[in-house]
């Protein structure tokens, strides 16, 4: 492929995730000029009327029902399926030469987490791991402040995310009801995000969590099947909390429920350090909370400045971004690896890591003991 040639992308998966993906790569020539060239080349599924109607919506030029008939075809790989079809696509990709993104967390279990890292690490295509909330520009300005010690040294990390979307018994059945299909369940699909963020925030100061406790709980045993007169089991948790210790002694508490009333889609964490502290939610996506060594309180930064991370590709300095925005970013930064021949991150030995600290968690839970992570 030479550099005046598009990169061609094939997708798996067109629902929750193929769109917010899709969307970003249809905005990225507008918004960022100095992006690679893409090309919307495959959008891969199983039901085919379905996938053609959302392959049109959102610019794919093929579809197909086969990954294994696209992984050759592109130059990109795509993987946003659930969690039970991350590993196996994504390794014969990476064994084709194929480059990678795939979603988070980065495999149902630990085993496959470790295999897809492999592969990584064996092929000459580049992998990446789909943690978005890396991307906000809140999150990169707070990242900025901690490397440049305006925190001094780093004591508490606090993280939680909380969803009410399950809170009602009769909510159907779906694949992230299922231990078999998902891994876990507020545990993955949402505490991956807080460890990651955790990592990618302070990693550099406190390094790597050490040791680990957890404690994980189903409140709802089966949910009916939409559409059907049947239940079925909910294999995985609703909600779980830990307690961490950072290589440098740092503490850390994290948790997430599916079951937290009120909540849509509350992502908080706190970091509190010797001279200062911070907070971000992503409810209040474009605001970080920070208070110095010389501040009584916290004051509220609006990070819409056309100086804040990537936000001179949008709009003039005080007018919003939004969560979709953040798939633009990575899609950026990915893409831009690619084409440059650099590394990315987060990429798929950071999925592994984050895969070691939740498999962690739930060994805790089954012994009622702290985990050390070697």
């Amino acid at each position: 492929m030479s550099a005046s040639e598009p990169l061609t992308v094939g997708v798996l998966g067109y629902r929750f995730m193929g769109k917010a993906h899709s969307n970003a790569l249809a905005r990225l020539p507008m918004f960022f000029p100095d992006a690679p060239a893409v090309e919307r080349h495959t959008l891969i599924g199983r039901q085919e009327e379905p996938l053609r109607e959302a392959a049109e919506r959102f610019g794919f030029e093929h579809v197909a029902t086969d990954w294994e008939d696209v992984i050759d075809e592109v130059d990109v790989f795509y993987n946003l399926g659930p969690n039970f079809v991350h590993a196996e696509p994504s390794i014969a990709a990476l064994d084709a030469g194929t480059h990678v993104f795939c979603e988070k967390p980065l495999a149902p279990t630990l085993e496959e987490a470790e295999a897809m890292r492999d592969a990584a690490a064996g092929s000459d295509a580049l992998a990446g791991c789909a943690f978005n909330y890396r991307f906000v520009p809140a999150i990169r300005y707070a990242k900025g402040l901690i490397a440049d010690g305006a925190l001094g040294e780093i004591h508490h990390v606090r993280g939680r995310y909380l969803q009410d979307w399950l809170v009602d018994p009769d909510a159907p059945w779906s694949w992230r009801n299922d231990e078999e299909l998902a891994g876990s369940g507020a545990l993955g699909d949402l505490g991956s995000h807080t460890i990651d963020l955790a990592r990618f925030l302070v990693g550099d100061q406190v390094g790597d969590i050490a040791r680990i406790s957890g404690h994980l709980r189903t409140f709802v045993d089966e949910r009916p099947v939409e559409g059907e007169d049947e239940t079925r089991p909910v294999t995985v948790d609703d909600a779980y909390s830990a307690q961490a210790a950072f290589e440098s002694g740092a503490m850390a508490t994290f948790e997430a429920s599916r079951f937290a009333t009120g909540h849509k889609n509350d992502h908080t964490i706190e970091i509190h350090g010797s001279d200062g502290s911070l907070r971000f939610s992503l409810e209040r996506l474009n605001e970080l909370e920070y208070k110095g060594p010389d501040q009584r309180g916290y004051e509220t930064v609006l990070v819409t400045d056309e100086s804040d991370p990537y936000v001179a590709h949008w709009w003039p300095p005080g007018h919003v971004i939004g969560w979709e925005h953040t798939f633009v970013h990575e899609n950026y930064e990915f893409l831009t690896s690619i084409a440059d021949g650099t590394d990315f991150s987060p990429s798929f030995e950071d999925g592994y890591r984050v895969q070691r600290v939740l498999d962690a968690i739930e060994r805790s839970d089954e012994t009622g003991e702290w985990v050390t992570l070697a």
